[in-house]
């Protein structure tokens, strides 16, 4: 495909790619292990009162770093008049800074490639991930860790030299986070650049290859691709249009691009969150940890009393190509594996995604859109029967019926080893089309759509939407 191209053209044509100019997709994974043995890693549980720089406040508020940077593990109790419990005690992240979520791209050949970063987080089930060009929170990028400067964050304080494609401010788990966003940007270069050897150029189409094969594509950049827009079909090109025409997976693309056939108007769809978000209320107050009902606190861990949900740890790292070598912090450490899914049906001859507005008790405004079942905290392998909406529905699907059915890991700098399945369904026509009042039928253009805007789409969602395959 040549010619010039829009922003949302350029990254359908990246997506449409399936091989870059650089590296063949197969030897991602082959590069990746030779990283994993190229970088030393070491994580170790030790006791709170061990963790350099780490404190517990004299009142037990909190666990904070010194500096007052980086991040806190703080108590709360929430209300809330959503679901089967309305109130409850547990900790969670309290981490009110922004960082970047970044990735470079330039064209090679006429095809966008993205600059991709071969990086180990401490909670890593692999250790080697593949991150965005940048992934820094404040404290990093300011140096408050006194270690170097994030390789390339200069390309993204420069307003004047990049082009902007993308530029988003998205929620982080809210079920684990306090409020917490960052802020997702995707930029364009023209000059040539270094390139590190940690570092390598890929085509969209490549990176969404990757996302088959269990956590090797890392939350972060899931989260940034999942705000890429696609365009309408009334604005891509009639060559691609033809190639998405005798694409077998066209269904899924035409989901992306179509403009008419959604079952539910964006405008309606905004009228029903608004009404969602009248009804439900959310309220979060502080407490101390060591107050905080049904969850103990001993020398290692904090963990509720039943071993299930999560719990806190305290860790010794050591990595050795990180901006500082060594250091130590807590982990959220998950009870068990989760499951994030998406029904999906064809409606008016148009693929539709079923989404829920979930509540969680660290959201900004009170709900966000979530996959049609979103299992983290409990073991969903454990629920019985008809328990929580459309879960058999997923777990009982014959397999010519998944499109997607993989491991995905949660952020490695905050979470220890969590990993989710990640799955896509799709139903016949003789499912049920009657759905709860916090249910709703949404097109893959219309989920893009509210991608562009701040808070709608949680995490979890918008890392399935990344995993969509195109190709």
């Amino acid at each position: 495909m040549i010619g010039e191209y829009s922003v949302e053209e350029d990254f359908l044509n990246s997506a449409l790619n399936a091989e870059g100019s650089f590296i063949k997709t197969e030897d991602v994974i082959a590069w990746v292990e030779q990283e994993n043995a190229r970088i030393s890693v070491s994580v170790n549980q030790v006791r709170f009162k061990e963790m350099n720089s780490w404190n517990f406040t004299n009142n037990m508020f909190n666990l904070k770093h010194e500096s007052n940077g980086f991040f806190s593990i703080d108590g709360i109790n929430v209300s809330t008049n959503f679901g089967g419990i309305d109130s409850w005690d547990q900790p969670i992240i309290n981490q009110p800074e922004i960082g970047y979520l970044g990735f470079i791209t330039k064209k090679f050949n006429g095809v966008l490639h993205f600059l991709v970063q071969a990086k180990i987080e401490p909670g890593n089930i692999n250790y080697v991930q593949l991150s965005p060009t940048i992934q820094a929170t404040k404290s990093n990028y300011t140096k408050l860790h006194k270690g170097s400067v994030p390789k390339y964050l200069e390309y993204f304080r420069d307003r004047k030299k990049p082009k902007i494609l993308l530029d988003q401010l998205q929620s982080e788990q809210g079920a684990r986070f306090l409020r917490k966003r960052n802020r997702n940007i995707i930029i364009e270069l023209f000059e040539e650049i270094k390139v590190y050897d940690e570092f390598v150029w890929l085509t969209l189409g490549q990176i969404k290859t990757l996302m088959r094969e269990n956590n090797l594509v890392n939350m972060d950049t899931r989260t940034v691709i999942s705000g890429i827009k696609y365009g309408s079909e009334h604005t891509v090109r009639k060559d691609i249009m033809e190639y998405i025409k005798y694409h077998d997976n066209r269904e899924l693309l035409r989901s992306a691009i179509a403009e008419k056939g959604a079952l539910n108007s964006t405008r309606n769809i905004i009228a029903w969150i608004t009404e969602l978000k009248c009804r439900y209320t959310l309220n979060v107050t502080r407490k101390a940890v060591n107050s905080l009902e049904y969850w103990l606190l001993n020398d290692y861990e904090i963990k509720h009393e039943t071993g299930g949900y999560f719990k806190v740890i305290a860790t010794e790292v050591e990595i050795s190509n990180r901006e500082v070598s060594k250091w130590m912090q807590p982990l959220i450490q998950p009870a068990q594996e989760g499951l994030i899914a998406f029904v999906v049906k064809k409606i008016n001859g148009l693929l539709h995604f079923l989404v829920q507005a979930k509540v969680e008790c660290g959201n900004f405004d009170v709900l966000e859109l979530a996959p049609t079942v979103q299992c983290l905290t409990g073991n969903y392998q454990n629920s019985a029967t008809g328990s929580l909406p459309y879960l058999d529905t997923v777990l009982m699907a014959p397999k010519e019926q998944i499109l997607l059915d993989n491991l995905q890991s949660e952020e490695g700098g905050r979470f220890y080893r969590e990993q989710n399945r990640n799955m896509i369904v799709m139903v016949d026509e003789s499912f049920n089309e009657v759905l709860p009042p916090n249910y709703s039928w949404m097109t893959l253009n219309q989920l893009h759509t509210f991608l562009v805007y701040n808070n709608y789409l949680n995490i979890q969602s918008r890392s399935l939407i990344a995993s969509i395959p195109l190709l």
